[in-house]
């Protein structure tokens, strides 16, 4: 017994949705965690209370308020419609969307400490030096956090690979448009294919143990040189 052409498919679409989500949420995630680890607006706890939400609200409650959203008669549903974009559910837009949720705190958290880690005292040596804002970022405080950037990537594509609730709620089991790997090892123990769910579930297994290991091995050896 082995992989199918279907459990291939739905294994490449995995990856296609880690790989993009965890580079948006990148991107969106460390103006987010800059602006979190280093304000003292009164909106920092609403905001980073938002972010956080998805630790510990149900994936099927996260998923339903999107399907809502993006739904025909949904705001966001609405807008993409009128321009001429379509529903985003049930399509693959929609898991970026519903991974991007999902997953965000899982970015922004490590950046957060990182940034809080490096402290004032770089960017005021920085500031006396007469570097603008882009310069300080990009020469000083990028590569000192470059720790939470290697742990928020590893965290961000290793949980959105394992999403379930949320992605079976937005996309629904459409072959090679939505049904990745989680909702592939489901199809399979639904039709009593445990041999083929072994097969995956083994696979995610094995995946999950080596993005940990590469975790606590960069934090050791992290360690190791300071």
């Amino acid at each position: 017994m082995s992989l199918s052409s279907a459990d291939f498919s739905a294994i490449w679409l995995t990856l296609k949705l880690a790989s993009l989500t965890t580079v948006i949420l990148l991107i969106v995630g460390t103006p987010i965690a800059l602006w979190l680890s280093r304000t003292r607006s009164w909106l920092r706890g609403p905001v980073g209370a938002i972010v956080a939400l998805p630790l510990v609200l149900p994936p099927t409650v996260i998923g339903f308020y999107l399907l809502l959203a993006l739904g025909p008669h949904g705001y966001i549903g609405q807008l993409s419609q009128s321009l001429g974009l379509g529903t985003l559910t049930f399509s693959f837009a929609g898991l970026v969307i519903g991974s991007v949720l999902y997953s965000m705190p899982f970015v922004v958290q490590p950046l957060q400490n990182a940034f809080s880690a490096i402290g004032t005292r770089p960017l005021e040596v920085a500031a006396t030096l007469r570097a603008n804002p882009w310069d300080t970022f990009f020469s000083v405080t990028l590569p000192l956090a470059r720790p939470g950037f290697i742990t928020a990537a590893i965290l961000g594509f290793a949980h959105t690979v394992g999403e379930f609730g949320v992605v079976l709620m937005i996309g629904g089991n459409i072959p090679e448009k939505t049904r990745v790997v989680s909702v592939q090892i489901y199809d399979h123990v639904e039709a009593m294919e445990y041999a083929q769910a072994h097969w995956l579930a083994g696979a995610m297994l094995v995946f999950s143990f080596a993005v940990l290991l590469a975790l606590y091995s960069s934090r050791k050896t992290k360690a190791g040189w300071s």
